[in-house]
């Protein structure tokens, strides 16, 4: 049997660039989507994954999306991991134009992802045994924080994309899949958030000790996929052991309590 097929989106940077990488070293045909042309070609060339520019936040561009699959092969997996935050407002101060540009890029994009698809996903189910639909949200969707409301309310909107089609999709041989990180240090990820600060962005992590990391992230979604067809790992939420909960972090070294004494 041919290799499956992945789709990837977010493949540019940061985790997306990192689960295609852990996707075709673990024998997947991946095809690479974002909208910087000029890293997804460098990325084929490194990975041998297939690159796709397109802007998901555009119906013609998901529509070429669909079709470029369609004539090209089988779709077994969408990996939907683009997505982004922009500013720390509290709710009274939020910009309305970061709010709507992180439900679009959030939320809209996974419901326009899922509609155009599916179709292809189920015709991979048909032929192959199973398909996935894999959500990267985060713990930002499960947990409020202050000066974090458009995230949270656009990551829980995915979220909550992803609960439905799973009850939409019972019966039907197609795994829905939701991965929640917590503190992940990537490049771009805070420093686009923070309207490219990057000194405010590496104070963020400051004294945090390991926090993960994109291939951290890679690693579980290559897991979650390349798990045995009927077992479906619908919500794994992960953070570095560092941050126990989304408003409880330690900064300084880990050490077990009176390791002075041992």
């Amino acid at each position: 049997m041919a290799n499956r097929r992945a789709v990837v989106t977010g493949a540019s940077s940061g985790i997306g660039e990192a689960a295609v990488r852990a996707l075709r070293e673990t024998g997947w045909d991946v095809v690479g989507v974002a909208r910087r042309a000029d890293r997804l070609a460098a990325l084929e060339a490194e990975t041998g994954a297939v690159a796709f520019a397109a802007d998901l936040t555009t119906d013609a561009d998901v529509e070429a999306l669909a079709a470029f699959l369609a004539d090209s092969g089988p779709v077994h997996a969408l990996v939907h991991v683009a997505g982004g935050a922009r500013g720390t407002d509290r709710v009274e101060a939020g910009r309305v134009e970061d709010w709507q540009w992180m439900f679009d890029v959030n939320v809209l994009s996974a419901q326009r992802l899922v509609a155009a698809l599916l179709p292809q996903l189920r015709r991979a189910a048909a032929s192959d045994g199973h398909a996935d639909t894999l959500f990267l949200t985060s713990t930002a969707a499960q947990t409020a924080y202050a000066g974090g409301a458009g995230y949270n309310a656009a990551k829980a909107g995915e979220a909550m994309i992803a609960h439905a089609l799973r009850l939409e999709l019972n019966g039907e041989p197609i795994r829905v899949i939701e991965v929640a990180p917590g503190m992940v240090h990537t490049p771009e990820f805070t420093l686009n958030r923070l309207g490219g600060d990057s000194a405010a962005a590496e104070r963020v992590y400051d004294g945090v000790e390991n926090p993960l990391t994109a291939h951290d992230v890679a690693d579980v979604i290559a897991y979650a996929l390349n798990a045995p067809g009927h077992v479906n790992l619908d919500l794994i939420t992960m953070r570095p052991v560092a941050q126990s909960a989304q408003f409880l972090l330690a900064r300084g070294p880990l050490r077990p309590r009176g390791a002075e004494e041992l």
